[in-house]
């Protein structure tokens, strides 16, 4: 039976949710500066009570440890650096918000607010369980080695369109407002084959059915090496009787939060590992059982599934004999 150490467990939990404070002033520590403002700050509304907010990156040395968002002064959301989205549920209907996004690198210095975005929820539909109608004749081009054009045909529904979903494989990967029938996904990876489909959603939370796939191929070439796990280390110890393998790695250094890990182990699929809530920072550590027997040789390696929902490259791969010394 393999053990699974928690937090990990076979769903992925929610973002953390933070409760409120106050602005406060950048911080600028006795060494280099607050990293900046984020930058390209959009807000759309994703129902009757979610809105959904997204930003780009912030450059900095020695990089970013979280985001914080804001509605009006109070800290509603922390996510990690390598995530640029949120989801920001529990709001009132037929209500405007504001939000804004603030950086803190890994030293703990917090930079200044982006601008300011407003977005309207919607009004609630009572009794709404009609979801509106699939989009059609869904298109798409690439644009370049990380970016493609997506575009679609609007979807019906009695009582209105409030966002269209994004979809890359079966992972989430964008939103946009349901007056908007086009959009450009970034974030993507060289010489890479995509299938994307969309899905629209109401005030009430329905979701369509999902488009017919539009499967896309970015120019360019990636051999995997940028988006493996690197500082993989395998060894194994004796516990009750049995062996297990222990795993340490770097999750690969992607533009989004990696929170889902597949295990090869003498060439055959071992398990998948998918982080609940937000991953640990730092190296990742996992153990899992692999017999009674001394003296055997096992060989393990594993990689990520990234954020724009395909798998990255493989880890190293590392032999380990249970029993050695």
């Amino acid at each position: 039976m393999r053990r699974v150490p928690w937090p990990l467990v076979l769903v992925c939990g929610a973002l953390l949710l933070v409760t409120s404070c106050g602005w406060d002033r950048p911080d600028e520590g006795d060494e280099g500066r607050a990293p900046g403002a984020p930058t390209g700050i959009t807000a759309q509304a994703g129902s009757a009570t979610s809105v959904h907010v997204m930003w780009n990156a912030v450059p900095d040395e020695p990089g970013i440890r979280t985001y914080e968002v804001y509605r009006g002064t109070t800290k509603v959301e922390e996510v990690p650096g390598s995530l640029h989205m949120v989801d920001v549920t529990r709001l009132r209907p037929s209500t405007v918000y504001v939000f804004s996004v603030r950086a803190r690198d890994t030293e703990g210095r917090l930079g200044p607010p982006s601008r300011a975005v407003r977005a309207r929820t919607p009004a609630v539909v009572a009794a709404d369980r009609s979801a509106p109608t699939r989009p059609s004749r869904p298109a798409g081009r690439a644009v370049g080695g990380r970016e493609v054009q997506l575009s679609w045909d609007a979807s019906r529904d009695d009582r209105g369109v409030v966002s269209y979903d994004v979809y890359q494989g079966g992972a989430k990967i964008h939103s946009v407002g349901g007056g908007q029938t086009a959009t450009v996904v970034t974030g993507l990876r060289p010489g890479t084959g995509y299938v994307f489909t969309v899905r629209a959603r109401d005030a009430a939370d329905n979701l369509s059915p999902a488009s017919a796939p539009v499967r896309l191929t970015t120019p360019g070439t990636d051999d995997g090496r940028s988006t493996a796990p690197t500082g993989f280390t395998a060894s194994a110890h004796r516990a009750g009787g049995a062996y297990y393998l222990d795993l340490s790695w770097d999750p690969p250094r992607v533009d989004g939060v990696v929170t889902e890990y597949r295990i090869r182990l003498d060439g055959n699929a071992a398990t998948s590992l998918v982080w609940g809530g937000t991953p640990p920072r730092g190296r990742a550590r996992y153990s899992f059982y692999v017999g009674r027997t001394a003296g055997e040789e096992h060989r393990v390696r594993l990689r990520a599934r990234l954020p724009d929902g395909t798998w990255g490259g493989w880890s190293a791969e590392r032999t380990v004999t249970t029993g050695a010394s």
